[in-house]
């Protein structure tokens, strides 16, 4: 398993790239399939490891997946009768895999699902969908490592509001309440565009849903569901990574298949650190000719600037020209990333919620370790802009949220391999 990348320092990328499906779209669209006997498609399907995890989960309740990566499409034939229990020597491997809480309890009456895994960011309690099932009249409880929940007679729509606008529970909140008898407000809710795709898939099946991208998504309860075709959103976190990573190498990359009103704020950001963006006709063009300059950042729900970004803006400040300090509010252990980056040589100081960076030329390689899927990335983009080779180890986090990482940067002008 050639689980390291070997990074050479001293890149500036430049070409073109192109972005496919939504990380954090496609994993709930396929849980979501679970609601509609017959057969789902959804294409634009990335090529990353949380997707393997994924249809091996459904599979493991009964579904037939196939996977045609060719085609970037996945089918899912969802039979009459499911399991309803998520193992967790698969849960464990990936957060998202709680996505089918919702829909087991909604289309069974029953779920035990074990408490997840995945990226070490925090906390990130389930308390938020426990609360929401409860309400619409489920009961839920942790035992021996695993949710519980049951709703023998159906769920019941119920007004619920969320004390921070979750996107997991938003997303389990919705794939029930799309089932339950009656109406469902749900205030609060996370705004995301990946809640939006997901609303759009369940409006798809049969679901009656208005609001999505407002603070307030109303449901209205149906009986039944279809199965559907859709084709997933691209993904905002990628398209965004590699718009950071023209900026923090002074590169020149055009992102094809991406979105930019989905990132209006980070992009607003690179402008402000001295990228010159323009807009194509399916993406954005990111140029950078000199050292970036420092920005101050704080990470929010969105609309405002992406938690999984900030790993991109603190490796930017960190060569940047001047000081600056970044907020986290959204993730409290995401800082772990920060005491990689300083042993290449990066001068960040944490307090709490707070880093203050101050930016120095370039970095100095060492090795180092990524912690979750958006560290792995931002300790790439730093060894670029290192002295020397620096070896990031824990690849396989990286491979969960983009595809084929390491040939990219290669089309792009890097020297970056995965090694033993």
């Amino acid at each position: 398993m050639l689980d390291r990348f070997k990074v050479v320092g001293g890149a500036s990328l430049k070409g073109e790239v192109s972005v496919t499906g939504a990380k954090n779209s496609v994993l709930k669209l396929m849980a979501a399939s679970l609601l509609a006997v017959g057969k789902t498609t959804i294409r634009n399907v990335p090529k990353i490891a949380d997707v393997e995890i994924m249809s091996e989960l459904l599979s493991r309740l009964g579904c037939k997946v196939v996977h045609d990566e060719k085609n970037s499409l996945i089918t899912i034939e969802v039979p009459e009768k499911l399991g309803h229990r998520a193992d967790y020597d698969l849960v464990r491997k990936m957060r998202a895999s709680i996505n089918v809480l919702g829909p087991l309890v909604a289309r069974l009456g029953e779920a035990e699902v074990a408490l997840p895994g995945g990226d070490a960011i925090g906390s990130r309690g389930l308390d938020f969908h426990l609360k929401g099932l409860a309400e619409l009249g489920a009961t839920a409880h942790n035992e021996h490592g695993y949710v519980i929940a049951e709703a023998p007679f159906g769920l019941i729509g119920a007004d619920i509001t969320l004390d921070f606008p979750s996107v997991g529970a938003t997303e389990n909140i919705m794939t029930a309440a799309v089932l339950a008898k009656g109406k469902t407000t749900l205030d609060n809710a996370a705004r995301e565009p990946d809640i939006v795709d997901l609303g759009n898939f369940l409006i798809a099946m049969g679901a009656d849903i208005s609001g999505l991208g407002t603070p307030k998504i109303l449901i209205t309860g149906v009986k039944t569901l279809l199965p559907t075709d859709h084709t997933t959103l691209p993904d905002r976190v990628v398209t965004g990574t590699w718009a950071f990573a023209a900026a923090i190498t002074q590169g020149d990359i055009t992102i094809h298949n991406c979105r930019p009103s989905d990132l209006e704020v980070p992009l607003d950001k690179l402008v402000l650190a001295g990228a010159v963006i323009t807009t194509t006709k399916d993406g954005i063009r990111v140029k950078m000719d000199h050292r970036p300059k420092a920005i101050d950042v704080a990470t929010l729900p969105y609309p405002g600037f992406p938690t999984d970004l900030q790993p991109m803006i603190i490796t930017l400040n960190s060569i940047a020209d001047g000081d600056a300090i970044v907020t986290e509010n959204v993730f409290e252990g995401r800082f772990m990333f920060v005491n990689e980056l300083t042993r290449l040589g990066a001068k960040i100081r944490v307090d709490g919620h707070y880093a203050a960076i101050s930016g120095i030329p370039q970095l100095s390689s060492a090795p180092v370790v990524a912690t979750d899927i958006r560290a792995g990335a931002g300790l790439v983009l730093a060894g670029l802009v290192s002295d020397g080779i620096t070896f990031v180890e824990g690849g396989f986090h990286i491979d969960r949220g983009y595809p084929n990482f390491a040939k990219q940067l290669e089309l792009l002008g890097a020297d970056v391999t995965r090694v033993d």
